[in-house]
């Protein structure tokens, strides 16, 4: 009885001994065949959400990349703003000083012209007081040759038949023949050793400016030359007198003395570019 029984208990001891750890075996692999489908679902279900967080860190970052995409193409605008303000500023800075320099130029054309317009109203008002005064200073030499001729024609007795016989005589017998070979220069005549009139005197009563008449001044003939007084002083024709000038020349026309090439001589204004040769005396 007692082996039975421990037999039995030894048998069932081993029974459980056996089946113990086969159903531990058994729950692990259940646990084992559960826990995957857990792991899974569990899995499945933080899929989404990992998803989710993805897709709105991805959202965060595009956005985060638009503004600053958006941040840099503001910063672009507003430095391309920048530069095309001050490029604009440039511009005007240059054309007002442009403006300026050209108003400045324009300026002082201006005054150059104004300067220049003024010069030439004076010079040509100079020019007329020049002009003024040499036609007055003219006209007043005129007038005093004339009133001087006059005073001498006055206290000129008149000539008789017999004096004017005498003048047209000695005048006609004083006439060239041929006046290119018959007149000489003072020059050719080995120069002027006459009485020279004072060069005041000879300002104020001689010269191109201070014509006169022959005609009724006191006349003589020495040596067979004309001689005639005018103004103090005796005028003798050296030279004849041309063959083509008129044959009343010395009563009706105006003539004048001057000095050139170191000597005196007696031009007709009827034909200025012949002078004859004469002599001065007191």
């Amino acid at each position: 009885m007692k082996v039975t029984g421990f037999i039995s208990t030894a048998a069932l001891s081993l029974l459980l001994g056996i089946a113990a750890p086969a159903y531990a075996q058994h729950e692990q692999q259940d646990q084992k065949q559960e826990h995957p489908a857990q792991q899974q679902n569990k899995h499945e279900q933080a899929k989404p959400e990992q998803q989710h967080a993805q897709q709105q860190q991805k959202q965060e970052q595009n956005k985060q990349t638009q503004q600053h995409a958006q941040q840099q193409q503001k910063q672009e605008q507003n430095k391309q703003t920048q530069q095309h303000a001050q490029q604009q500023q440039k511009q005007d800075q240059n054309r007002q000083t442009q403006q300026h320099a050209q108003q400045q130029q324009k300026q002082d054309q201006n005054k150059q012209t104004q300067q220049h317009a003024q010069q030439q109203q004076k010079q040509d008002q100079n020019r007329q007081t020049q002009q003024h005064a040499q036609q007055q200073q003219k006209q007043d030499q005129n007038r005093q040759t004339q009133q001087h001729a006059q005073q001498r024609n006055s206290q000129q007795p008149h000539r008789t038949q017999e004096q004017q016989r005498v003048q047209h005589t000695a005048w006609q017998s004083h006439r060239s023949q041929r006046w290119e070979s018959d007149h000489r220069t003072w020059q050719q005549r080995g120069g002027y050793n006459g009485y020279r009139i004072p060069d005041d005197r000879f300002r104020g009563y001689f010269g191109s400016d201070h014509g006169f008449r022959i005609y009724g001044l006191p006349f003589l003939v020495v040596g067979g030359h004309p001689r005639f007084r005018y103004d103090g002083y005796w005028i003798s024709l050296v030279d004849p007198w041309p063959e083509y000038w008129g044959n009343d020349w010395y009563d009706n026309d105006d003539v004048y003395v001057t000095y050139v090439d170191n000597g005196y001589y007696l031009y007709n204004r009827r034909y200025p570019n012949v002078g004859i040769a004469i002599s001065i005396s007191m």
